[in-house]
């Protein structure tokens, strides 16, 4: 049962111990423990990426989206899905690294499947070419994954399908935003996918570093895949 008293200073807390550079199952534990009060903390830091990610994605889909099939990673508690649901989509199948909170998110009832999978350190558990949408939420940014990881995302995507990615835009995460939009227009000169839009949003969650005041900034990234 989650703790009704949580106050931000709690989620602060919280929060800058999962953003500092841990090892993958630092990680994994940390979330672990976080998972049966991490939707109460969430709402109280404003935390606006899962919504914003799915309103990016349902204003551009193209397609019948009661059939596309979305590959949800680092998919938590289920969050992005679940607003992702309210705007139309039905099928989901969901990653994480953590036990705990795979288990919240099947409490939900959204998911087809669920995997646990330690991401950015194995294999992504899925075949290739088989998703209409790759969504990632929250898992992008400094002391999380690396930024290597898109290219193993977009290869589960199927050829003109979505993928859509966020970041933070705070100070502590400048130095990844900046490589991950590299990243992002490499692999678009490469001819690997191309830009639908590019959502800059600057009341992104509440700021929990004692040298930012009021919102941070962050970013959702919709690119679908080439056809060929």
């Amino acid at each position: 049962m989650a703790n009704s008293s949580r106050t931000f200073s709690d989620v602060r807390s919280a929060v800058l111990s999962v953003h500092k550079n841990e090892s993958a199952e630092d990680q994994i534990c940390f979330y672990n423990n976080w998972a049966e009060n991490y939707e109460q903390d969430v709402a109280i830091l404003d935390f606006r990426a899962p919504r914003l990610a799915a309103e990016c994605l349902s204003n551009s889909f193209e397609g019948d989206r009661e059939k596309a099939v979305v590959l949800d990673v680092a998919c938590g508690t289920g969050l992005a899905s679940t607003w992702l649901q309210k705007n139309g989509f039905k099928n989901f199948v969901g990653l994480d690294g953590s036990d705990k909170m795979l288990e919240a998110a099947k409490r939900k009832g959204l998911y087809q499947e669920l995997k646990q999978c330690m991401l950015g350190a194995a294999a992504l558990p899925v075949q290739a070419g088989t998703y209409d949408v790759v969504l990632i939420v929250g898992a992008l940014g400094s002391g999380h994954l690396p930024v290597t990881i898109i290219r193993e995302l977009w290869k589960v995507a199927k050829p003109g399908g979505y993928m859509c990615l966020t970041t933070r835009g705070d100070e502590s995460n400048k130095e990844y935003k900046h490589h991950l939009e590299l990243t992002l227009n490499e692999m678009e000169k490469e001819g690997l996918w191309s830009r639908v839009s590019v959502m800059e949003v600057e009341d992104w969650e509440k700021a929990v570093s004692e040298q930012e005041s009021g919102y941070i900034s962050g970013a959702v990234y919709l690119y679908r895949k080439s056809e060929t």
